[in-house]
């Protein structure tokens, strides 16, 4: 499947909470697309949510989702052990394929998704949203620049109290076999992402795992990972679901300057310098998801490689199979 004749219509395989809230109205709205249907395992629950959100129709199957020739594009949005599988399955479809991050619980799920879209001529993205931030592309121009001279350090910091109670509809990411881990893979992912947009390749990794508050739930609660980049630049990544204060930090040291984003999803930036420090703010779009849909569907319509390439999803799942010593 090449370029798309008029919108690209859209198939959502998933119907969590981020789905309803970021998701749908980002396929929705976005120029040139339109949702035409959904699936969801529960049937009344399907449909409930095909009506409310202006889908045509909705299937109580994914895969008969995937044979419904209205469909040019489809978004993966199920708990990540299910990426692979449904992701290659519309692939082997003609589908072009927007999956939810981590892109898969193992490199070898990813290898195989990116496999089956070169196969059979469809677009694979994955759902790294932040690399579509505006501080994250005005960082990206300072450090090409040469104004702050080569990074040397990076530090990300995210924490997020999390801790639901069975039956939560997110008590899935605290099982090892749905999630692949936890707070690193879930939301540790987006920083890495974005880490080695910055600075390039990684060329080792290693992750400190631990329990340090919650003990007996399957996957870490806290974890920091140290990157070595190709660069010779040094990266620290650290998480935690058990610290009680959020953070969402971002700090570049450079040789001849820093950068400091004390909220990356707000956007306020520092810039230090021998000459002083100013600031700027680069605020996200109201709905974070939709730069990355908006790429995408152009990505589609141009016959082009999204911005966020199952290559960089790969990537990034390559880091964190060494932090995890997978």
């Amino acid at each position: 499947m090449a370029r798309a004749e008029g919108a690209v219509r859209w198939g959502l395989v998933g119907c969590g909470d981020i789905a309803a809230r970021r998701v749908v109205p980002a396929l929705r709205d976005s120029p040139g697309s339109a949702l035409v249907a959904v699936a969801r395992a529960r049937a009344e629950l399907a449909a409930e949510f095909a009506q409310r959100h202006g889908a045509k129709r909705w299937y109580a199957d994914w895969r008969e989702l995937l044979q419904d020739p209205e469909i040019d594009a489809v978004y993966v949005a199920t708990p990540v052990r299910l990426h692979a599988e449904q992701a290659v399955a519309a692939a082997e479809a003609g589908k072009h394929v927007l999956c939810e991050k981590p892109m898969a619980l193992d490199v070898q799920g990813c290898e195989r998704m990116l496999s089956a879209a070169r196969r059979h001529g469809v677009r694979m993205g994955v759902a790294y949203y932040r690399h579509h931030y505006p501080v994250v592309t005005r960082l990206r121009e300072l450090l090409a620049s040469g104004e702050l001279g080569p990074p040397v350090l990076a530090q990300a910091q995210a924490f997020e109290p999390f801790d639901p109670p069975a039956g939560h509809p997110r008590a899935w990411l605290l099982r090892k076999d749905e999630s692949g881990g936890g707070p690193m893979m879930d939301f540790g992912c987006h920083r890495i992402e974005v880490l080695l947009d910055l600075l390039g390749p990684v060329e080792e990794s290693r992750g400190y795992l631990a329990n340090v508050r919650l003990r007996a739930r399957e996957v870490e609660d806290t974890c920091v990972a140290h990157l070595r980049f190709r660069s010779g630049a040094q990266g620290v990544v650290a998480v935690s679901h058990a610290a009680a204060e959020s953070r969402d930090t971002l700090q570049i040291f450079c040789a001849g300057g820093s950068l400091h984003v004390d909220v990356l999803n707000q956007g306020h930036l520092r810039i230090v310098t021998p000459a002083g420090a100013r600031e700027e703010v680069h605020p996200p779009h109201a709905n974070l998801h939709q730069p990355l849909v908006e790429d995408f569907v152009a990505a589609v319509r141009e016959d082009r490689e999204p911005a966020v390439t199952g290559e960089i999803g790969l990537e990034v799942s390559r880091v964190l199979a060494a932090i995890y010593g997978t």
